[in-house]
């Protein structure tokens, strides 16, 4: 996977601790099965490597969105596994978007008799900003994904994953897509269905504002289901406007309609002969001559 140079400053900032020096961040595979006998699977994993390719610190990224007591035995297993496998610093970051599962997740998880022990840094939403300006995002991408992840659900959630959207459309689609899986897997149905509903709209007003892999991330059945039901309501208000128009017409130029020729114009689905049924009113003096 390619490397670029990313902003894990953004934990020294956030958490005060002391990064080793390292020339670039990369997104890795984050399946830690390789010792183990059943899978272990992050959400992501993070590898800090110096001028001259040595691995210095790997970071293993899991978004949290419930108090889950297995993960107290999961995330010192993610630590000694990497370290092991891995022959380097390793720590376990944990984004929880909830207040209450961040102080949860914040515990310092005992490995036995009082001898050892896992702390996790954690992103809560009282460490994290929120960020709900676009510039402001693409200026932080990093920041603004975990400000994502971190305020998604809150009163301002729809701003901030925009925000984050937009600014994920300045990187690479590799790690573009890896971040909005975090930003995605953090979100609960509510705002999911508020961003759905956000790129459908986008896509039939033809707007380009979010990056192209974020329809095809989110549920495309769904998203597709959604657009035709909003592209078909807005066809029926259409043939609504323009057979009451055409009904409008007729009374005022006096044209009685037959008992069948009201129930002809309601069954009428086809906007182009409804168009040429108004223009054909002016001048006309029978419904027969309009509904020809």
């Amino acid at each position: 996977m390619r490397t670029r140079r990313s902003r894990p400053r953004l934990l020294a900032t956030l958490f005060h601790v002391e990064l080793p020096p390292h020339a670039s961040a990369a997104v890795v595979e984050s399946s830690l099965d390789e010792l183990l006998p059943v899978e272990f699977r992050a959400d992501l994993m993070l590898e800090l490597r110096d001028a001259g390719g040595a691995l210095v610190l790997a970071i293993v990224v899991e978004v949290q969105r419930d108090m889950d007591p297995n993960k107290k035995f999961s995330w010192p297993t993610y630590v000694t596994v990497v370290r092991a496998r891995k022959r380097c610093r390793t720590v376990v970051l944990v984004v929880a978007p909830d207040a209450g599962v961040a102080a949860w997740a914040a515990e310092r998880i005992d490995l036995g008799l009082g001898l050892g022990h896992v702390a996790p840094l954690v992103l809560g939403p009282a460490v994290v900003p929120e960020i709900t300006a676009p510039g402001e995002a693409e200026a932080e991408t990093e920041l603004a994904v975990l400000s994502a992840v971190a305020h998604g659900n809150g009163p301002n959630g729809l701003a901030v994953v925009r925000a984050a959207l937009v600014a994920l459309g300045r990187l690479d689609q590799e790690h573009a897509m890896v971040y909005f899986q975090l930003i995605w897997d953090a979100l609960r149905e509510p705002m999911r269905q508020a961003l759905e509903a956000l790129v459908m709209e986008r896509q039939i007003e033809g707007e380009a504002t979010f990056p192209p892999f974020v329809q095809k991330l989110i549920d495309r059945g769904k998203l597709e289901g959604m657009r035709e039901g909003k592209l078909e309501g807005m066809r029926e208000g259409e043939l609504k406007g323009k057979r009451d128009t055409l009904l409008r017409l007729l009374a005022r130029a006096g044209i009685v309609l037959s008992e069948n020729e009201p129930a002809r114009i309601q069954a009428c689905t086809d906007i182009a002969i409804l168009d040429r049924w108004i223009e054909s009113v002016l001048g006309a003096k029978t419904a027969a001559e309009v509904l020809s």
